[in-house]
């Protein structure tokens, strides 16, 4: 695994976890999980015990890259990702909540900072047990192809629930997610939880992936043209899909009365994802008669997050998601 010099000046990092304990060995050392960073999760956790399933004949070789040109913010992206993992941020007062946190990065690369090491945190302040996903990515060659990060996604799910008593979580409480092409995984597992994706390795998967409530922020949606983000598109189901594969990615087709509640942030000024594509699954969600709160802004841009939400109407999402989340019972007022 490869870490850029930057990131090995900045701090230590966790390992990997142990596959047969699911348990991240801290080290100290950065490139054992090329997450070097200020902030720092309690612990790692694979997801996958003995390596995820479908390696590729060529490994991929995982990469940091610090896209950040400010010394003091760190904005990493994590390239060719070979053990999807957990970040895991205990709840400083747990109210038995946990949230699955998937970032984006248009399928390219998972963003480790930004919609990761950021929210993580906010929520564990809150009560809620934040846990990180960090995602495989289908261009890299993995044989479930253009589910792969579904499957990390549906096994990240049961093995939360599996683990749960070791976090003091409730089961029936644990919420997902995403932002961009993360919210893409949010919103394909929030349609397609029962969708068997891989074969069950163990115990774990005996759980339900089937989210408590999904919060697609910003997310890319559609895999038709022209509401497509084309890199996004292009990285999950190639330069000329067929239209079976079109439909079965994109989440608004794939809406069912069994699915969660959702809450849904954009920018109408996004340049990047269009707003479209949170219309689209607001439209799918009402017409099965499910419960979908939706804001949209005039102004805010695309990967706001949190600290690119400042000074911005949009800085207000997370107020109203944690309001929301108050209602549904994740959150306590």
């Amino acid at each position: 695994m490869k870490v850029d010099r930057r990131s090995l000046m900045i701090g230590g990092g966790l390992a990997l976890g142990a596959a047969g304990s699911g348990l991240a060995q801290g080290r100290g050392d950065a490139a054992a999980s090329g997450m070097a960073g200020g902030v720092q999760p309690d612990l790692m956790i694979d997801l996958w015990p003995g390596g995820a399933p479908g390696m590729p004949a060529v490994a991929p070789a995982e990469t940091v890259r610090e896209r950040s040109s400010d010394p003091a913010i760190t904005d990493r992206a994590l390239l060719h990702v070979a053990g999807p993992r957990l970040a895991v941020f205990r709840a400083r007062n747990p109210n038995g909540a946990a949230m699955l946190v998937m970032p984006g990065g248009g399928y390219s690369w998972v963003v480790i900072d930004k919609e990761g090491y950021e929210i993580g945190p906010w929520l564990a302040e809150r009560g809620v047990s934040a846990f990180v996903l960090f995602y495989r990515l289908p261009q890299d060659g993995w044989a479930a192809g253009a589910d792969v990060a579904l499957s990390d996604a549906q096994r990240a799910m049961r093995l939360i629930r599996h683990r749960a008593a070791d976090f003091e979580v409730d089961p029936a409480r644990v919420g997902a997610m995403g932002f961009s092409a993360g919210g893409h995984v949010c919103a394909d597992l929030a349609t397609r939880f029962a969708a068997r994706t891989y074969a069950p390795v163990d115990v774990a998967d005996k759980q339900v992936a089937r989210p408590f409530l999904a919060a697609p922020i910003y997310p890319v949606v559609s895999m038709y043209r022209p509401d497509a983000h084309e890199g996004s598109r292009r990285n999950l189901i190639g330069e000329s899909p067929h239209a079976a594969a079109e439909r079965l990615h994109s989440p608004q087709a794939q809406v069912t009365p069994a699915c969660p509640p959702c809450f849904l942030v954009h920018a109408e000024d996004d340049a990047v994802v269009p707003v479209e594509n949170s219309i689209l699954l607001r439209h799918a969600w009402r017409a099965q008669g499910l419960a979908v709160d939706t804001h949209l802004f005039m102004q805010g841009g695309h990967g706001f997050g949190l600290r690119r939400a400042v000074g911005k109407p949009v800085a207000v999402w997370p107020t109203l998601f944690a309001e929301w989340a108050v209602k549904q019972g994740l959150m306590q007022a």
